[in-house]
């Protein structure tokens, strides 16, 4: 049977248990409030189908519209609370776009007007949430960002009175949309995302972009490298342009009523990217993207021009800029005087003075004599001139690497088989009495004028290409065995210059030892001493190296 509690014991009990209860109760507090912030991202997600539901509920709830975008603005690392929040917030203003919540109708009491108002103020600020997100988001947070704001744009033309003939694209989401992805400084994926997915697929988009592009020189935006670079991205992935109507099929919004509308034209439709071009030309190009746009100018870009004269200033300053750069415009020029007739006569003297030491080394040395090979077919060009690329280029070879002379030669082969009369050239007979005397005594006086800017007037006609017979003794054996087919018969046609244009040091190399070995290379058997000093060893013979020159 239990006896009776001291109250003295019991007292001392009760106070221990008063001085454990206040841990206990405050280790229950930690731990509640611990698991409170790993629900907080579990709450705030169930929190923003609540407010979204609640708002298409009743008009009471609007304030949550407020609350919503206050949750897209306050981005954290740890949650997609914003991107929950922005995607919840396109459905709310598609479906009160779509129940005429946010259009002021005649007659409306001025509650409605103000209710009206405020929703379009909220709809702004969203917007521009999204556009927040291109410029400094993550990647994830850029693709959805673009993805709503496309969504509003077709939402905003289906829901617009009249249709997508009447949707005013210049000065809505879209144009902001395509103006924030215009400044970007940083950010070339999400322009690409919106180039591939958008531009290029749909007609209507491809056409408004391009008219927003045109709109930028008319505005006081202030010409910037990310501009220039953006706007290039955008416009040298456009491709091939429409020749017909049946052509323009693809539309993101409603196809246009009416048959007169400029979506539904192809000429309007070159017009508008035309545009766009020489908008990019009058924002001023860089050294690289003037290259990028005149490589792109004859396959890319003239197809689009309905007036291609208008590349011609661009043209001409390219190729009075020098260097590479006027390498590159060869061929936008040459497309304008073969298709347009542009009358350039100053266009040979110009490609001849290109032709100096450097361009046989450099990386566009392919590509321009594709394009030379083009220039110079012509049959009606006259003899002189054709004689006068002919020398300068044999003599370029003698100083040129041997990848840049295996081209010279068979070019110059096909070139005296379409024009014979520059045959003269490879049999030059010295005439009189004392000719050969005065050539053993004197030598040869070339009449070419190397330094004459004219080629019609460098008397490269009464000259020879003894430059190409000094080739035949070139170190490398495939220059000197290539060099001797201009003393042979000419019973090949021509060559094929493909052959020979991409060849380079490696390539060479490759090809030599890649080849079977008929006879074994006679290698020193005997191993130097010394190779740049001389020997101390008075029996042992320096080499003829040591001998003519000093090292020391």
């Amino acid at each position: 049977m239990p006896g009776l509690v001291d109250n003295k014991l019991a007292a001392k009990k009760r106070k221990r248990d008063t001085e454990v209860l206040p841990e206990k109760s405050s280790a229950k507090r930690k731990v509640g409030k611990g698991s409170k912030n790993e629900s907080s991202t579990e709450d705030s997600q169930s929190q923003i189908p609540l407010l979204e539901s609640q708002i298409l509920e009743s008009r009471r709830h609007y304030n949550n519209i407020a609350k919503l975008i206050g949750l897209l603005r306050q981005r954290t690392s740890k949650s997609d609370d914003h991107l929950t929040a922005a995607v919840s917030l396109c459905r709310v203003f598609c479906r009160l776009r779509a129940a005429g919540c946010m259009t002021k109708s005649k007659g409306s009491a001025e509650n409605e007007v103000v209710i009206v108002q405020w929703l379009r103020e909220r709809y702004g600020e969203y917007i521009t949430g999204l556009l927040d997100l291109l410029d400094d988001g993550t990647p994830g947070d850029q693709t959805t960002a673009l993805s709503l704001l496309m969504r509003l744009v077709k939402d905003e033309a289906s829901n617009m009175k009249g249709g997508a003939e009447d949707y005013p694209w210049r000065s809505s989401t879209f144009s902001s949309l395509v103006r924030k992805l215009l400044t970007l400084e940083h950010g070339t994926d999400i322009i690409t995302e919106f180039v591939e997915t958008f531009v290029t697929a749909c007609d209507d988009i491809r056409f408004y972009t391009c008219a927003i592009v045109a709109d930028l020189t008319s505005d006081a935006l202030e010409p910037t490298p990310a501009l220039s670079r953006n706007v290039l991205s955008i416009l040298s992935a456009i491709e091939d342009p429409p020749e017909k109507k049946d052509d323009l099929e693809e539309f993101y919004t409603e196809r246009p009523k009416k048959p007169t509308h400029a979506l539904l034209s192809p000429t309007s439709q070159k017009k508008q990217v035309q545009e766009a071009w020489l908008a990019l030309l009058r924002l001023g190009l860089n050294k690289e993207q003037r290259k990028t746009v005149l490589g792109l100018i004859s396959h890319r870009i003239a197809p689009w021009f309905v007036k291609v004269e208008m590349l011609m200033d661009f043209l001409t300053d390219s190729y009075n800029y020098g260097g590479a750069t006027s390498l590159l415009s060869l061929s936008g020029l040459f497309y304008l005087i073969q298709e347009k007739n542009l009358d350039y006569p100053a266009f040979y003297p110009k490609l001849y003075s290109l032709l100096d030491e450097n361009i046989l080394h450099s990386k566009h040395r392919s590509r321009f004599f594709r394009l030379l090979d083009t220039f110079l077919a012509s049959s009606h060009l006259p003899a002189a001139l054709v004689a006068s690329f002919i020398k300068r280029l044999s003599r370029l070879a003698l100083n040129a690497p041997p990848a840049g002379i295996v081209v010279i030669i068979p070019w110059i082969y096909n070139l005296f088989k379409k024009h014979p009369i520059c045959t003269f050239m490879m049999h030059r007979e010295v005439r009189g009495d004392d000719a050969k005397d005065r050539l053993t005594r004197e030598g040869m006086n070339d009449p070419f004028d190397m330094a004459e800017e004219d080629p019609t007037k460098t008397n490269a006609i009464d000259s020879s290409i003894w430059e190409i017979v000094t080739l035949q003794s070139h170190y490398h054996p495939n220059v000197a065995t290539l060099a001797k087919i201009i003393s042979e018969q000419f019973t090949k046609l021509s060559y094929n210059l493909e052959d020979f244009l991409d060849l380079s040091y490696q390539s060479m190399q490759e090809m030599e030892l890649s080849k079977e070995m008929k006879k074994t290379p006679v290698v020193e058997y005997e191993i130097p001493k010394t190779i740049f000093t001389k020997s101390t060893d008075p029996a042992y013979q320096d080499s003829l190296l040591v001998k003519l020159w000093d090292f020391s």
